[in-house]
């Protein structure tokens, strides 16, 4: 299994922090949910972070099972649907920039 990761690197204008959360949930996450494919999508919102990490407004993770399924996912109507939600919502809320990041997840139990 692959997880494409996006990184929401910025701020949420003053404010904004109920607003810019019920969007993220109420009009992107259908929209990312919507992706051919996918097995899972999960957002964080953080809470937290060390002294002198970046500030992060969201953490989006979609799961795929391979790279192919990615490919055609990105290719997909559905994304360039959750593009246009994207940029016409995240103005309004967010001061930033969006990056994205593409892993292997592997799980390891806890140690006895």
């Amino acid at each position: 299994m692959i997880t494409r990761y996006a990184f929401f690197e910025g701020s949420i204008r003053e404010g904004q922090a109920a607003a810019f959360r019920d969007a993220v949930l109420r009009e992107l996450v259908p929209t990312w949910r919507a992706f051919p494919g996918i097995l899972a999508v999960r957002v964080s919102f953080p809470q937290a972070r060390d002294d002198g990490a970046p500030e992060m407004a969201l953490i989006l993770a979609v799961d795929y099972p391979d790279r192919a399924v990615l490919e055609r996912a990105l290719a997909s109507e559905a994304r360039k649907t959750s593009r246009a939600t994207t940029e016409r919502l995240l103005p309004r809320f967010f001061s930033g920039r969006i990056y994205h990041h593409v892993t292997e997840q592997m799980t390891f139990a806890p140690m006895a």
